[in-house]
């Protein structure tokens, strides 16, 4: 039996308010009768229609860009905007200090996800905000180099080229295989591309070119054998699949909340170690300049409020649903698709094949079509 979309958000509301929502007494009913909705009835391909239910995509469409920009669940959305007629309904009580206990609570839910301390956990605006602090930071001087493969994504390579343009600081572009039979054959490039001018890799968890899932955890143990700082572009990676900072090792992360997490747009994420963050600048400061704390990075004065806390709906939503079932469907359907392509001569796969090195991000190339028209026609 499926539920409908708003059956399901009259019984579930209280559950997916969660810790953001809620007082901690009536939190506790996670674990109550209503989250059996999405964490116990369904045990066949029909939880997944219901979930599907749950988006509100345009009538016939089937999308595939998660990678992207993921859509939000209606719920999300609703909450959202309860959140903008909230904040509209007395602007300055809630812009300016009344909803701080419930940023602390997303803080807190993101530092959960990711295995952090929420003191390591800033709330920004998307992965690019991210990358462009690292790049700006760390005080690179003439002859230093900085590691960024070339799978590297668009935005995540830019904020290097600006801020150590006229600098000397020499950015190193290994070129990684396309198609690896091992994790340890992507290591070695980044093993053969360090030197003793080497201060910063800057690399992908999962790249966006081709779905690959870079050895983060080997890398960063070697870069730190050798005095080298990792940070991590984790757009691809956080809310697809398990991305724990601790058990990864690497210094940093950006990543945002608006592709698979299924939060609202222009939401991200950064993390910084606690013995790392006074290596970093923030982008811009206001008035709470001389905080020292991990808050540094949100002193944007004025800022989209229903946003970030619509973000904390969104990662309750797949706290219900499970990260670690979430996951298995992905490389369910991985499986399931890359079944159907093999074999046929005219699709050639650009994506290795291994769980341990890639997703639910999968490249085909259709023989003898320029994949700029075989995405028009697509």
């Amino acid at each position: 039996m499926l539920y409908n979309r708003r059956k399901f958000i009259r019984n579930s509301a209280a559950v997916l308010a969660g810790a953001v929502m809620l007082p901690e007494s009536v939190s506790a009913t996670r674990s109550g009768s209503n989250i059996s909705i999405l964490s116990n009835n369904f045990t066949d391909e029909s939880y997944w229609e219901f979930l599907k239910s749950q988006f509100s995509l345009l009538e016939g469409m089937r999308y595939f860009n998660n990678g992207s920009l993921g859509p939000s669940p209606e719920y999300v959305i609703d909450r959202t905007e309860k959140y903008r007629r909230t904040l509209d309904g007395y602007p300055s009580k809630y812009m300016w200090g009344g909803w701080n206990g419930e940023k602390e609570d997303v803080r807190k839910l993101i530092a959960t996800l990711l295995g952090a301390d929420k003191e390591e956990i800033a709330i920004i605006h998307n992965t690019s905000e991210g990358m462009n602090i690292f790049a700006r930071s760390f005080n690179l001087r003439e002859g230093d180099e900085v590691i960024l493969a070339d799978h590297e994504h668009r935005t995540g390579v830019a904020p290097f080229e600006y801020f150590c343009q006229g600098r000397g600081v020499k950015l190193i572009r290994p070129v990684l295989p396309v198609l690896p039979e091992s994790g340890e054959e992507l290591f070695d490039v980044y093993r053969r591309a360090i030197t003793p001018r080497t201060k910063l890799i800057s690399m992908v968890h999962m790249t966006n070119t081709n779905g690959m899932i870079l050895p983060v955890k080997e890398v960063s143990a070697l870069a730190h054998s050798k005095g080298i700082m990792v940070c991590v572009d984790a757009a691809q990676s956080v809310g697809h699949i398990k991305t724990d900072v601790k058990e990864l090792g690497c210094d940093f992360i950006a990543a945002s909340g608006h592709k698979w997490l299924w939060g609202p747009k222009g939401t991200g994420i950064l993390y910084a170690a606690r013995d790392k963050q006074h290596l970093l600048s923030p982008l811009m400061v206001s008035q709470n300049w001389s905080d020292t704390s991990i808050r540094m990075f949100e002193d944007y004065n004025t800022r989209n409020l229903p946003e970030l806390l619509g973000l904390g709906t969104a990662i309750d939503f797949n706290n219900i649903i499970g990260t670690g079932k979430k996951e298995q469907r992905i490389y369910e359907l991985k499986r399931y698709f890359r079944s159907m392509i093999e074999g046929q001569k005219k699709f050639i796969l650009k994506t290795p094949a291994p769980d341990d090195l890639s997703a639910g991000i999968q490249v085909v190339e259709i023989e003898g079509i320029d994949v700029v028209k075989a995405a028009s026609q697509l």
